[in-house]
């Protein structure tokens, strides 16, 4: 990490999962449908799923018992497990964010970070309106439910973990919402924003929690972005890669906040045009209010990405030095 420059406050994200991210939030809250009602986990005092075995039986099925639906991760190759919701599942937080082992979360990576005397990581989570974006409908749910009925519950758990986070040590804390970069939901646009604005503004106003960075990844923010401007979060990750840059007016709203420009692709093994990158960065700074800190970053996270180039040994020298895996982007 010294080498790669992640020494400071949050520079490393926390973002383990044994299986998917989408998972990881299913069963720290207790939510997997009631056909894994017999998967009970230690971990999670009873919740279904919150121990190793009945983690991955809720991803890969066990006999009749079918596992959760799969599908892709927005436009990504990667794939996550479909929440399936209805009026009565529960979203209980698992205390200590304890889903599957109770020494595997961000919690007690952060823990782990400072008995260390290293820096605190960034604990990753999928956001709240993501989350409910992604999941469907169980078989359970009536007629006219969608998941999205389900924020002010979703919400309190999330209350809950970010309590947990602070208490742990935790500086910042990344809510991912790439899902609002897109218009393919089976609900309005306006539907989608007033959740956002919901979400965004019951978290800000919670006294005891990390700092927050919510991460627009794979497109623009759009409209939302000046929704997420008028909260009390802390900060937002834009992807000018896949995305468009914001105007004018909409970076200069955005004072008090700080702002992490992706000008790195997360997703390609390419080297950046660090021309390009620098003049797009100045502009930024010119458009910015002089209290919004830019922090550099990439465009999304760099699980699409190999390693390391340098291992690249048996490509011909030219070729390799236009690769840029995670270790060279970082």
């Amino acid at each position: 990490l010294r080498e790669l420059g992640l020494t400071g406050p949050s520079a490393v994200p926390a973002d383990f999962a044994y299986y998917d991210q989408v998972l990881q939030v299913t069963t720290a809250f207790g939510a997997l449908p009631t056909r894994f009602a017999d998967l009970g986990g230690s971990a999670g005092e009873g919740y279904p799923g919150t121990d190793l075995p009945g983690y991955f039986t809720a991803a890969r099925g066990q006999g009749e018992c079918a596992a959760l639906e799969m599908t892709k991760w927005l436009d990504s190759n990667y794939h996550y497990l479909v929440p399936e919701l209805d009026e009565h599942t529960p979203l209980d937080y698992v205390p200590g964010f304890a889903a599957v082992d109770p020494t595997d979360g961000p919690g007690a990576q952060v823990l782990e970070a400072e008995r260390a005397g290293e820096e605190v990581p960034r604990p990753v989570v999928v956001g709240p309106v993501t989350y409910l974006l992604l999941a469907k409908a169980s078989d359970e749910a009536g007629p006219d439910f969608h998941p999205l009925d389900r924020l002010p519950d979703l919400l309190a758990a999330y209350g809950h973990l970010l309590g947990d986070l602070w208490a742990a040590g935790a500086q910042w804390v990344q809510l991912d919402e790439p899902a609002l970069v897109s218009d393919a939901w089976d609900v309005p646009r306006q539907q989608v924003l007033e959740a956002v604005r919901a979400a965004y503004t019951w978290i800000g106003a919670i006294a005891e929690r990390p700092q927050v960075l919510v991460a627009g990844t794979y497109g623009s923010l759009g409209d939302a972005l000046p929704v997420l401007a008028a909260t009390e979060i802390e900060g937002v990750a834009l992807d000018l890669v896949a995305g468009q840059r914001p105007t004018a007016q909409e970076l200069g709203s955005l004072g008090g906040k700080s702002v992490v420009a992706g000008v790195v692709s997360g997703r390609n093994v390419w080297r950046t045009d660090l021309e390009a990158a620098l003049e797009l960065l100045e502009g930024l700074r010119r458009d910015l209010p002089e209290d919004a800190p830019l922090v550099v970053g990439t465009s999304t996270s760099l699980q699409h990405v190999p390693h390391d180039a340098e291992r690249e040994t048996s490509l011909p020298a030219d070729v390799r030095s236009w690769l840029a895996f995670a270790d060279q982007k970082v």
